[in-house]
């Protein structure tokens, strides 16, 4: 039987105005954007997101590999919401709208008369997803929410870092992203609810909340324990052995996950049966509680040896097991780029630039071809063309200052 022929992404057609900015709002549209909505960023006139004046780099020609990694797919629009004539743009863009995200304060959108109520009055179809610190529910709700932050307070940062260490921050901001993906899920399951009734609704996306859920199994043994487990460094408290091993040339992880795979390592990759009957690791258990000495036997053999040579050997032999490889390595790895995982992309002042690609993929309807971020107001006179404004109108908007493009 043929394949299928290919169709346009999933989500070609749908419309989000996108008002946020640093990192977990933008997480979430830039999934929905990689789907093929047409995100519409919209972005104060002058400052524009955060991100684009973070870690601005000489050899980008002063642009944000921030906001490059994080706004891929979406036009912006730069635009003053705080004067009424914003407002009005605003309001004349949410008819044609499907979905609005915004992550600012809990009151901020409701003051400028941008919020739910506000504008499911104009368009009852209306998917609006608000992302906060702490939720339009709380008594927090006006506390700003920091990545950091909700790591520390919802457990995920008591989970990492070194057993004799201090609790450690993730190094890249997962609570932040967690929730980004968070709310791009319930976007989707609020866009499949109004199908079926015709209705939009108000999403509450907190950061405390989507860190809480994403400590996961370690939040069900404290629900059911009453203790808080341990940290374990690269390790695991269940599983032994598991982490990294120093090779000749670098370091390996490695997983050992069943009896199967412990005896297979001992046969055909390590070759060292006698280790099966070593009455300290004679079990999972029991390697556990001597977790220090199968990491000394496990390490001193492995020592013998390159990554090139293991890696190979133990994969032969059933072990999952990998080079611990820096980002540079990683990004150039024939594993991500057999995959099409870095793309290049036409940027307005950059020119073409590699990015990191979608990791959706999907058989009949595929994501969409990938966009460079956008300057600081780029799309302006587009979006405000899409919202109904004739030339003159928008001429004048830009005059005034309410909207802004590109400088020469």
């Amino acid at each position: 039987m043929p394949a299928p022929a290919k169709a346009a992404p999933p989500l070609d057609g749908v419309v989000i105005l996108d008002f946020t900015r640093v990192l977990a709002g933008p997480w979430a549209t830039l999934a929905l954007a990689d789907l093929g909505a047409r995100v519409i960023k919209i972005e104060h006139p002058k400052t524009g997101d955060d991100t684009r004046r973070y870690d601005a780099l000489p050899e980008l020609n002063g642009e944000s590999a921030y906001f490059l990694a994080a706004n891929r797919n979406k036009e912006s629009l730069a635009l003053d919401i705080a004067s009424p004539a914003g407002q009005a743009v605003v309001k004349r863009l949410v008819v044609k709208a499907d979905i609005l995200v915004e992550n600012f304060r809990a009151d901020v959108m409701t003051r400028q008369g941008l919020g739910y109520a506000d504008l499911a009055a104009i368009n009852p179809k209306l998917v609006y997803c608000s992302v906060t610190g702490y939720g339009h529910a709380s008594s927090n709700k006006m506390v700003a929410g920091y990545d950091p932050i909700a790591q520390a307070e919802s457990g995920m940062m008591w989970m990492t870092g070194e057993p004799d260490g201090l609790p450690l921050r993730t190094g890249v901001s997962y609570a932040d992203m967690f929730t980004g993906m968070y709310a791009s899920q319930a976007i989707l399951g609020a866009l499949r609810a109004r199908d079926r009734d015709g209705l939009g609704q108000h999403i509450d996306i907190a950061l405390l909340d989507s860190s809480a859920a994403s400590v996961a199994n370690y939040a069900q043994v404290a629900l059911s324990t009453g203790k808080s487990p341990m940290r374990y460094g690269g390790g695991h408290p269940f599983i032994e052995p598991l982490g990294l091993y120093e090779c000749a040339d670098g370091l390996i992880s490695l997983v050992c996950g069943n009896e199967r795979q412990w005896e297979r390592l001992c046969t055909a990759g390590l070759e060292r049966p006698d280790l099966l009957t070593d009455p300290k690791l004679i079990d999972v258990k029991t390697r556990v509680a001597n977790r220090a000495y199968c990491r000394e036997t496990l390490g001193a053999i492995l020592k013998t040896n390159t990554r090139a040579a293991w890696i190979p050997k133990l994969r032969d032999a059933g072990l999952p097991v990998g080079a611990v490889r820096d980002i540079v390595e990683a990004l150039h790895a024939p594993e991500l780029r057999e995959r099409g995982m870095i793309v290049t992309t036409e940027h307005a002042s950059l020119g073409p630039i590699e990015q990191v690609a979608s990791p959706m993929k999907l058989s009949r309807t595929p994501t969409a071809a990938p966009f460079a971020p956008a300057l600081l107001g780029q799309h302006s006179r587009a979006a405000l063309a899409f919202a109904g404004y004739d030339n003159d109108e928008i001429e004048a908007l830009i005059a005034a200052g309410v909207a802004t493009e590109p400088k020469e």
